[in-house]
Parts: C-alpha cells; sequence; structure tokens
C-alpha cells in the first residue's frame, strides 16, 4: 500500500510539473535584482516553472547558486555554444525585474546583444506575454528616449509597470520597487494562460 501511494505521488508531481507554464525572470543590473528569491519563491506558489536570466551586470547584483538550487534551473547569462542543448524549457511568459534604462531602451530598438535581450526579442515577435518593471533614476525617467521606449513597449502589448514617483532619487522617501504591482499582474497572467477564455 505505501509503495503504491508514493507511486501515485511520484507521478502526480511528474504530470504537476510538466503541465505548469514556465516563466523566464529577466534580472538587470540594479539591486532589486538581490531580491529576487522571494518573488521567484511568490511565482512557483503561483504554479509557475521559474527559470532566471540575468543580464551581464545583472548578474553582480544575485546569488546565482541560491536561485539555482530554489529554481532547480541554472541561472544563464550568456548565450550557449550552438552545439550545446538548451537546458532550460520553452517560456511561456516573461517578467524584467529590475529592468535598467539601457535595456528598456534596446529592447525598444529590437537590440540583441545579450542573452537576456535576444530572448526578450523573440519573445515580442512570438507575441508571448511580458512584463516589464522599470528602475532606472529619477533623471533617467525623464529622458525623451526612455519615455519614447516606454511607449513603443506599450503599443506592443508590453506590460510596463512605472511609477515614477517611486523611483530613486524621485524624492525625500525612499525609492519602493513595485514588486506588490508585479505580483498582482503575476497572478492575472498565471490566470488567463489557465483560462484563455478571460482575457
Amino acid at each position: 500500500m505505501w509503495v503504491r501511494h508514493t507511486a501515485q505521488t511520484v507521478r502526480e508531481v511528474l504530470v504537476t510539473a510538466e503541465t505548469r507554464p514556465v516563466l523566464y525572470v529577466i534580472a538587470c543590473g540594479a539591486y532589486p535584482a538581490g531580491q529576487l528569491p522571494a518573488f521567484v519563491g511568490f511565482a512557483q506558489r503561483q504554479g509557475w516553472d521559474v527559470c532566471v536570466i540575468a543580464t551581464p551586470d545583472g548578474a553582480r547584483f544575485l546569488d546565482a547558486g541560491h536561485l539555482a538550487g530554489q529554481t532547480r534551473h541554472p541561472v544563464r547569462s550568456q548565450y550557449k555554444n550552438p552545439d550545446e542543448p538548451d537546458v532550460l524549457p520553452p517560456a511561456d511568459a516573461f517578467a524584467i525585474a529590475p529592468a535598467t534604462f539601457n535595456t528598456i531602451n534596446k529592447l525598444a530598438q529590437g537590440i540583441s546583444d545579450t542573452l537576456a535581450l535576444g530572448l526578450l526579442n523573440e519573445a515580442v515577435g512570438l507575441g508571448l506575454p511580458i512584463v516589464a518593471v522599470p528602475w532606472p533614476n529619477a533623471a533617467l525617467a525623464g529622458h525623451p528616449v526612455f519615455q519614447r521606449s516606454v511607449a513603443v513597449l506599450r503599443e506592443w502589448g508590453i506590460t510596463v509597470i512605472l511609477d515614477p514617483a517611486r523611483l530613486p532619487g524621485a524624492g525625500e522617501e525612499p525609492a519602493v520597487f513595485p514588486w506588490e504591482e508585479l505580483r498582482t499582474e503575476l497572478t492575472n497572467l498565471r490566470a488567463q494562460l489557465a483560462d484563455p477564455a478571460r482575457e
């Protein structure tokens, strides 16, 4: 009886793992990248299979070993060799958290000079859901090119979570990264993937 129950449990776990949608979390070079473990844990509890991809600068802000153990996927920041197999499952959705000034502007221009941007540009072309959370300082957020890039991404259907009043340098109050808004958006997206009729 015990062995049969264990086998059934293993099958259920495998089925659950195979049917979970895959979320690629793109981490750029800003301090909120160091807070990703809590967000990754939230996404996993929502039913996502999470993979973390960092820009080269983003990799300096996070603990790749910890995140690899948490997600059971390696944290990637560089392109693989052509003859190497893919080590990550295909993505169903993307969250760019945090997204830097450079990444937002490059994505809007279709530039793919990092693995993270290459994956994001492919996602745009495939029409996959993308949520971006830009985290420039207040001065850079006022740059006309950045504002135009944000507008372009929104025109493409990318969800951009941006409150200029909460950015670094926006005022005397400490800057607050909008993790709560991102969690809400991710919850809604997970429900839409589970029930496409809700879109």
